[in-house]
């Protein structure tokens, strides 16, 4: 069943019915154990939020086939799936979606491989949608950039003076370029002018910015039945995100001999520095900037041309800034 908050986008809700069942089909590993557990994952209620924002600027372009479209909006989401699950490596994640991770029940070098298997599918469903070099050129570059992000991720773990630009460094890759790609091949994909084209991946790229912002905010700010994952994760795991870099900015001697403890943190140390990122209005501040680039993105919006899902990507658009989940 696809996510509740395609309900109110019957067309694009319709598109991603069909994908569900061409994704886990996509994915055909010997080693059955890691096969269900990545088809568990696909079928885990993950939001579909990447395929779905291909689907809705595939609509400004004049090309519809949907073989094409599927295995693009499929694509999309398998990388995203990878990254996921060596994410969780990483991290040290024991649950994702409410599912035990890979890495939980086969250890961290099945998890990797099986992460690194998804990037082999993706780049198989992208073959059957071009094979212009330079757009495969751009989905490898666009790959390459997602994992240099996440390896950013490493230098800043722990890292007390990290800055409001190292966190947006980290972001633009490791979140915002999957946002930049699906946006921008849905155009492209469906034949979109150059304009369209160019707007989509701007588009894309600052409603990436907001979503991660608005992730990280969860972190501390949300509850774990509706995220499906521990709060403090991050924190623990050395990962300082926006609302802690803003909550510290004035009050870095409040936090120091918290997290100068690393990863000998404590449970009461964790739920300490979340009080104090309230007490400083880190989740307050982390809002903002997260509303200042919805704003922005809806403008670029504004510039589309005057199609019906132009209405559909405002509304979807200013439903993600109010996300709790």
């Amino acid at each position: 069943m696809v996510h509740k908050l395609w309900h109110q986008f019957p067309r694009i809700e319709k598109r991603l019915e069909k994908l569900q069942p061409y994704l886990l089909e996509a994915v055909q590993l010997p080693n059955q154990p890691i096969h269900h557990q990545i088809l568990a994952l696909l079928q885990s209620g993950g939001k579909l939020l990447r395929p779905g924002f291909f689907y809705l600027f595939s609509e400004f372009g004049q090309q519809n086939d949907d073989d094409v479209l599927r295995a693009g909006a499929a694509a999309l989401e398998l990388l995203h799936v990878a990254t996921l699950i060596h994410d969780d490596v990483i991290d040290q994640s024991p649950l994702r979606r409410g599912v035990t991770t890979i890495h939980t029940l086969y250890g961290s070098r099945n998890a990797i491989y099986a992460g690194d298997y998804l990037f082999t599918v993706y780049f198989k469903e992208v073959l059957k949608t071009t094979h212009d070099m330079a757009e495969l050129q751009l989905n490898i570059t666009s790959m390459r950039n997602i994992l240099i992000g996440e390896l950013e991720q490493m230098k800043l773990n722990y890292k007390r003076n990290v800055t409001e630009a190292d966190y947006f460094r980290e972001i633009t890759g490791k979140t915002a370029q999957l946002f930049w790609l699906s946006c921008r091949q849905g155009a492209v994909l469906s034949h979109s002018d150059d304009r369209v084209v160019d707007l989509a991946g701007e588009i894309g790229m600052t409603i990436g910015k907001a979503y991660q912002i608005l992730d990280d905010i969860l972190d501390y700010d949300g509850q774990s039945q509706k995220t499906k994952k521990p709060v403090l994760e991050d924190l623990k795991a050395g990962v300082y995100s926006l609302p802690l870099i803003l909550a510290m900015a004035d009050a870095k001697s409040a936090f120091k001999p918290y997290l100068a403890k690393k990863e000998r943190m404590t449970s009461a140390d964790l739920q300490t520095v979340q009080q104090l990122v309230a007490e400083n209005q880190g989740v307050e501040k982390a809002q903002k900037e997260a509303t200042e680039l919805t704003q922005q993105a809806l403008a670029l919006i504004d510039q589309l041309p005057e199609y019906q899902v132009k209405s559909d990507l405002k509304t979807l658009t200013a439903m993600l800034l109010k996300r709790d989940e």
